[in-house]
């Protein structure tokens, strides 16, 4: 197959690309502007002595609307020895202490969460777990004023304000053998 050589620019087109090109600033410096060499239209090709064929302009598929991307919250800055929060991640650490949330209200679950965190550190525990569950969605998944999962929600927020921000060092999700997605290991810091 015979590529056609390129058609150069017709007078109209040459002075629009002229004024386009004198309003664009160069990315890099060291190249500096364009030359009139660069600009200058590709020399124009001989007629060709076959006849040309009419091919049907190509229509090109419309771009699919491209999904918004969801953005994930970046993770919580890292206050605790990396060695340690690495070993708590892969699930090699044993909570020494946990909590099951499940099937509690907030109004319930806030006040046993505070007590047990506080008592945990006073009794000098490092790790503990705190199982929330990972919402309720049934088989048609929550609807319009449903949203699944409060106690998944709230509990980290809980623990970043008063009076348990004092005495917690870092909150990340459980490990599967653990509870995955519906648990939260709880690093406490240590008792003074």
């Amino acid at each position: 197959m015979r590529r056609r050589p390129p058609r150069g620019l017709s007078p109209e087109e040459e002075a629009l690309w002229r004024s386009v090109a004198g309003t664009v600033a160069p990315l890099h410096r060291q190249r500096g502007r364009l030359t009139e060499a660069a600009v200058a239209p590709a020399p124009e090709a001989p007629p060709q002595t076959e006849p040309a064929r009419k091919t049907a302009p190509q229509r090109r598929p419309a771009p699919a609307a491209a999904a918004p991307a969801v953005e994930r919250p970046a993770p919580p800055p890292l206050r605790m020895d990396a060695k340690t929060h690495t070993k708590m991640r892969r699930g090699k650490l044993a909570p020494e202490a946990r909590i099951d949330l499940h099937g509690m209200t907030l109004a319930e679950a806030h006040p046993r969460l505070n007590g047990f965190i506080l008592d945990a550190h006073a009794a000098g525990l490092r790790l503990v777990l705190v199982i929330t569950g990972k919402g309720r969605g049934g088989a048609e998944g929550p609807t319009l004023f449903e949203r699944p999962g409060a106690l998944r929600r709230q509990v980290p927020h809980w623990l970043a304000q008063a009076p348990l921000a004092p005495v917690v060092l870092q909150v990340t999700e459980a490990h599967l053998r653990h509870g995955g997605a519906g648990a939260f290991y709880v690093y406490l810091r240590r008792p003074r």
